[in-house]
Formats: C-alpha cells, structure tokens, sequence
C-alpha cells in the first residue's frame, strides 16, 4: 500500500491481491456472478485502484445510512457519496444470494471477471431520504431521477477482492491509478499538486486560472478530467481529451501533468465537491480547486438553481482539516484586450474594458463557423473542437413525423427525401412504419409494449445514422407520449431532432382510406388500431404541426425545408 504525503492509507485493493491473484481467478469462475452496469464499473475500478479510499467495498446498510444522514460511515470516517451496488429482488432470488455469501462481479463488455463480493447485508435504502438528504430533493435533478428511474430496488454490501483491473482501450497511458500518480509526482519530486477537476474542454482562461493557482500556492499542476460518466449532453470525452492534450504544451514544461479520472459523476453539488476532494487527496494532491456550483447540474425547469454558487465552497470548508486538503476558491478569469492578459473579476478595476465569450455564444460559433478570437482560445484548442463540432450543414438530423395511420405522413416522408436528395450535401433515409415494421420488427405485436419496442428501434438506427451525418426521415404512427419522448433523447444524444405532428383529423383518415383498413378495425378484425380500440396520445411538444386535409403535401414540405433552413442545417446553394 502507497501511503500518502499528507497522512492515511490509500487501500489499493489490485495490489493487496495481486499475489492471491491466480487462485482468486480460478474461485470467481465458480461463483454465481452479477453482471455490473457503466456506473457499477465506474465505482468498482476506483474501490479497487484506492480513488475511493477509505472505501474496501460497496457500502452496507450501515455504511450507507451513516452517509446518507450525516457524511459518515460507521467507523466515522468522512465520506459524503453513497457507493452502492443496486440489485433486483428477481435477480437476488435467481441467484439465490443471502449474507455471508460470495458472488462475482463481472464486466459487461467483457465478460471479464473483476472482483469478488463477500456479502455483508442485502438490504431496502430509503431512496427519498436519499434523494432528499443527498441531492436535495427537487425531483428534476439527474442523480434524482437516476435513483428513482434507474437504480434498482435493493442494494448489497460487502468487500471486495480484486481479480483483474478493467480494460481501456482508450488513453491507456493517461489513466493513472492513485498509486500509480503518486508515484509519478515522487518521480518529479512534486510535493504540493493543485489538481483541477474539469468536465468541459478547456481555454486559454482555464490555462491562467491554474498556473495563477500554482504560482500562489508553489505548487505544480495536476489537470484531472473526468472521462467516466458525466452530465448528460457534455461533450464527448475523446474530443476532450484531445483539447487538453492539445493545451498542454501551453504550460511551462514541467509545470503540470494531464491524468484522467474515470468517475461517474452525480453532479450533487456540495456533497460532491467533497466527495471529489477525497478523489483527489487518494491521487496525491495536495490542493484543489473548487469552483462557483462545483459539480451542480445547473438549473430546474423553472430556471432555478439546485445549488448556491457557494454552497460547495462553503461545504468544503466546514471539512477542510478534516479531509488534509487545501481548497483553493475558483476565481472567474476576464479577459482584459488593452493589456492581453486574464486577472480574476473580482480584481479588475471599475471602468477597465474586457472580453468575454460565454458557453452558449461559443456553442454557436461552433455551429456556423464563426470565429474564435485566440485571446479566448488557442488554436490548436479550435482545431479540435470545429473537427468534432462541424457546421449545422454538415450535421445529420432526424425528423419525426407521427399521426395516425393514412394522415398522410408516409406521404410527406417521401416528398420530404426527394426534396433533400435534390438539395444534396448529406445522405438521407427514410423509415416508414410498414418498412420498419416488415424488416425490423416482423416479430412484434400491437400492445403497448410492442409499440414501444418498435419505436425504440426506430430511435436507435435513427440516432445511428443521425451520428454519422445522415438526414433520418422516420414516420410511425407512434401513438404514445412516452415513447415519443425516449426517442428525443436518444436521437439528440448525437444530433437534433424535430418532431413533426401531421394532425389530419380521424374522420378524414377514415373517409380517404382507399384500402379499408379503418373499416376492418371497427369491424373487429384488426386489434389495437390506433384512432379506433387504441388511442392516440397527441403531443404538446412539437416542433411543427400540420394537416394533409388542410395543406398540401408540397407545402408541408416547404414549412420543414424551412424549419431546418432557419436552424442552419441546409447550405445554400452555390
């Protein structure tokens, strides 16, 4: 075990089994196994490599409790995150699972067996007071909805024995354990390290925050992103890790290392500004900087946010002797033009002119290839974020076209693919019901179920091609709100989406149908047709909402060309 400067064990389970290694193999074949999910992955790698310590396992029901009510596990060390492995009551009764036990913890990708479980306790959480004392109860906060929506009912404590570590094949050179970086900052002969904990790519006024904070403190720099699990939306971490390998080569050599933290984040705000403390003080930092709402997912739909801007700083500060860290407070850096230099806000004298480039307008800048002014950013930073962010023009997209059947929606898909052919620049495909139904979903039913499974599909080849730069027009009936909804945010994980209601009332539905479908459903002989025995959840969230018995098909069309024109999406023609 690796003992850190700063005092304390860093429990680095790999190397505490490392020689038993062979016979822990061989025993984890034998056991029955639970098979982890991504954040499952996250928490072990970092109860195994020591990120977690004082942590030997996934908390027992009084580990947990003692945490959940007042930041500590029952030995009464300080740790402020419930780290628990979720299980069903239908898989503990399969595997048939009680105290005392052991079971294995398997890889997903893999297969690959990665730790031993001993049992201490299978047991109920109270997910409110979780929610409640963790996160702050407001339902709309992701870790919340996480823990109602995903987490299952029970959770299972116990030790753990470490059999192998997980496979990257990504950064594997960057990805330090704990002792691996203490190791390194002995190698360079650092004693005092800031790290600096960041989700987001970063700029020239992220380079002079942290140089600021290392020539203050005298200390050297340790850029510690994290590549696990973030919050959803944030930009991808390969096209991070280039920006700040990139940015680099910016510090003064031998000022600052780049290591990658494979966390899932909670964005819990204060309670995870700690939690990231201990992270960094397990890595050998010795300093950290925490910034105005430190890890808050920002603001609710009522525009409100779920943390104070200091709530973070504040809750650090209440721990500080406790957990041997030093916090060093986040200064918001401004750009002043006349001296071509960044100082922190708070320091700039009334009437002195300077710049700024928020998120948002850099965002759009980014999507119409506008420029970036190198005193916000350095150029090999833009190179990287214009190849990942490419031009609106250049990005696929779907459009969603739901109604009921014979609305006409098949018949504006078409024209709709005709007419983005013509225009050119990306290719386009098309996802009718009936052809979705014949090729991929030849199997399913008309339930609910079944309709959903049917949509899901849909939104996955449609998020496909969308992430390769495809236009997708896809046109179920899609008859259900919820299923509507999880296609959004499938599809907008890689590119936009636009929903597009073609609302033609059921009487001229029926009155235009050519095949006598209508009249077969209310005769009874087909089951669950929408409009007739099923009903059709109409949407408050469209984006466009037209009606073939009112408009025409070419016209329709025009009203989504210009949609997509006035989002950017469609080059002009030369």
């Amino acid at each position: 075990m690796a003992n850190p400067p700063h005092g304390g064990v860093l429990k680095d389970l790999l190397a505490r089994d490392a020689p038993r290694h062979a016979e822990l193999e061989k025993e984890s074949e034998t056991l029955p196994a639970i098979v982890l999910t991504e954040r499952q992955l996250c928490d072990l790698e970092l109860i195994l490599n020591g990120g977690f310590s004082p942590l030997e396992g996934f908390m027992n029901e009084a580990d947990y409790n003692g945490v959940v009510e007042d930041l500590r596990l029952k030995d009464g060390a300080l740790f402020s995150m419930p780290i628990c492995l979720d299980i069903s009551p239908k898989q503990v009764e399969a595997l048939g699972l009680k105290a005392g036990d052991r079971v294995t913890l398997r890889d997903f990708r893999d297969d690959l067996n990665l730790a031993i479980l001993t049992i201490d306790d299978i047991y109920k959480p109270d997910k409110q007071k979780e929610a409640d004392k963790v996160f702050g109860g407001d339902p709309e906060h992701p870790a919340i909805k996480y823990l109602f929506k995903q987490t299952q009912e029970l959770y299972i404590g116990g030790k753990l024995e470490a059999v192998n570590r997980l496979n990257h094949y990504d950064y594997v050179a960057l990805r330090y354990t704990p002792a691996e970086l203490r190791t390194h900052f002995d190698k360079l002969g650092w004693t005092r390290v800031v790290a600096f904990q960041t989700r987001n790519p970063m700029h020239r006024a992220h380079r002079e925050l942290t140089v600021r904070a290392a020539r203050d403190r005298q200390a050297n720099v340790l850029i510690h992103p994290v590549v696990g699990l973030t919050k959803p939306g944030d930009i991808d971490h390969f096209t991070r890790v280039r920006v700040y390998q990139a940015l680099m080569p910016r510090y003064p050599n031998g000022m600052a290392v780049l290591g990658l933290l494979g966390l899932a984040m909670r964005m819990g705000g204060p309670r995870e500004a700690i939690w990231h403390a201990i992270i960094r003080k397990n890595h050998g930092a010795t300093h950290f900087i925490v910034g105005r709402d430190h890890a808050g997912p920002g603001k609710n739909s009522k525009g409100v946010d779920f943390y104070g801007p200091y709530d973070a700083q504040t809750a650090i500060e209440k721990y500080r002797e406790e957990l041997g860290i030093e916090v060093v407070e986040f200064q918001q850096m401004t750009y002043l033009p006349d001296a071509d230099e960044y100082q922190p806000k708070n320091t700039v004298a009334e009437g002195v002119k300077t710049l700024d480039i928020s998120g948002t307008e850099l965002r759009r800048r980014l999507r119409v290839g506008a420029p970036i002014p190198e005193w916000f950013s350095y150029p090999e930073v833009v190179k990287v974020l214009r190849e990942s962010n490419p031009p609106r023009h250049t990005q696929g997209f779907t459009i969603f076209l739901t109604g009921l059947w014979n609305s006409g929606k098949d018949a504006v898909g078409r024209a709709l693919q005709v007419t983005l052919n013509q225009q050119g620049g990306r290719s386009v495909s098309l996802l009718l019901g009936e052809t979705v139904r014949s090729e991929l979903s030849a199997e399913l039913g008309f339930t609910r179920e079944d309709r959903d499974t049917n949509i899901a599909r849909i939104a996955f080849v449609a998020a496909e091609l969308t992430r390769a730069g495809a236009a997708v027009i896809a046109a179920p009936i899609a008859p259900f709100d919820a299923a509507r909804k999880e296609a959004r945010t499938i599809v907008e994980r890689y590119g936009s989406f636009f929903l597009v209601h073609v609302a033609t009332p059921l009487e001229y539905c029926e009155r235009t149908d050519k095949r006598g479908i209508y009249k077969k459903a209310k005769e009874g002989n087909i089951k669950h047709f929408t409009g007739v025995d099923d009903p059709y959840e109409k949407p408050t969230d469209a984006e466009l909402t037209v009606d073939v018995e009112k408009q025409t098909v070419r016209s329709i069309v025009h009203q989504i060309i210009l949609m997509l024109e006035a989002g950017g999406y469609l080059e002009a023609a030369t």
